[in-house]
């Protein structure tokens, strides 16, 4: 399990991300407080408190998944 923050601040940023995520080969999942929606899921996204950063949970070590959603990582 690899975990990280990021920021999804427009609606083309939350499309761009879906698209990535969901050729992923692992779950994905974001957590906003005490909820935790699919990463692959744009309704579950938009659900969320998208005016701060989001806990990303990778349920496995995707190096690949991880350089292409660098631009949303928030160090």
């Amino acid at each position: 399990m690899k975990k990280c923050m990021i920021r999804l601040s427009t609606i083309m940023d939350v499309r761009n991300f879906v698209d990535i995520v969901s050729s992923a080969k692992t779950d994905v999942d974001l957590s906003s407080g005490r909820y935790v929606v699919d990463a692959k899921s744009i309704m579950g996204i938009f659900s969320l408190d998208l005016l701060k950063p989001i806990e990303l949970i990778a349920h496995k070590d995707d190096p690949e998944l991880f350089e292409k959603i660098k631009p949303f990582i928030v160090e």
